[in-house]
């Protein structure tokens, strides 16, 4: 799989300072949205070790967990059939008649496709063994997101493509908070470590990324800002999607309504509150991932 992925495209764009109001701070994007059509943004470095270890342990296949829209699905389905892996997906949510567009490229990339009422999906998250209907055993389970040790592992990463000593603030979004986590393991002292969580009232978010983190790393800040989730996950509001079209026409740079969007949001109003320092460098990680934006009416996004 590695060799599918172009990590020379994820440049660093600067953001146009009109847009923002305020010139006091430098902001930039590191677009891990260019490194592949698929597997973009963050989704291959969570993933590369955990199929690292799959093909190392000679596994069945691979077997991971999502929704109906759900970029880290099909990102396992891609990487899986690459890699020679049978993969599987536990979907959250009954079969519905048509499948997503998403799910629907899974199953053309061998992914097989497991559906789970709502109560038993969050059982079987908690607990694999829980699976009825397929027999796991001998599969590399890879949890929801990339969510755990392996995927911190392989999101720290990330700061690799980060240009040293330059920027003061290093900006995610958070879903599973597996990034963050990577990105604090890599990080200096001298950085800060931002992350925008997307779900409402995940009040253990921080906890979460805590426990990934190695003894070594406990020191250092784990700061979430909780206030830009538009009402929770995958939720989207008309001034989210305006704000979403105008900075395309701004910058070129296309986001989601549930990740990056609501991430560059975030950054623009902390900006305009003067949140950063005045001379601050800001670096936003943009994660990829758009699939979320194929459920939408077409012409509602102008990109």
């Amino acid at each position: 799989m590695e060799n599918d992925i172009h990590l020379q495209n994820s440049i660093i764009q600067p953001v146009n300072p009109h847009f923002r109001d305020k010139p006091s701070v430098v902001l930039e994007v590191l677009r891990l949205d260019l490194i592949h059509p698929v597997i973009s943004g963050n989704k291959f470095f969570k993933l590369r070790f955990y199929l690292e270890k799959a093909l190392q342990e000679k596994s069945k296949g691979i077997l991971t967990f999502g929704g109906a829209w759900s970029n880290h699905i099909l990102a396992t389905a891609y990487a899986g059939k690459k890699a020679g892996l049978h993969s599987v997906g536990i979907i959250r949510g009954e079969a519905p008649i048509t499948l997503s567009p998403t799910l629907q490229d899974a199953r053309e990339l061998g992914m097989k496709l497991i559906f789970t009422k709502r109560d038993e999906y969050r059982k079987i998250l908690q607990d694999p063994k829980s699976i009825i209907d397929f027999d796991y055993s001998g599969y590399t389970i890879i949890p929801e997101g990339g969510f755990g040790i392996t995927g911190m592992q392989g999101a720290s990463t990330i700061h690799e493509l980060i240009p040293k000593n330059q920027y003061d603030w290093i900006v995610c979004a958070c879903g599973t908070g597996t990034m963050m986590a990577g990105l604090l393991h890599a990080s200096s002292t001298e950085e800060n470590i931002l992350g925008i969580p997307v779900l409402k009232n995940y009040t253990t978010m921080e906890k979460e990324i805590s426990m990934l983190l190695p003894a070594t790393d406990q020191l250092k800040n784990i700061n979430l800002d909780h206030a830009y989730h538009f009402g929770g996950y995958a939720k989207k509001t008309t001034e989210l999607i305006d704000f979403m079209n105008a900075f395309f026409k701004s910058n070129a740079i296309p986001t989601d309504f549930i990740y990056t969007g609501k991430l560059m949001f975030a950054l623009y109003d902390l900006i305009r509150k003067d949140f950063f320092p005045t001379g601050s460098r800001i670096l936003a990680i943009h994660s990829g991932g758009l699939q979320g934006n194929r459920s939408l009416k077409k012409g509602i996004l102008d990109f």
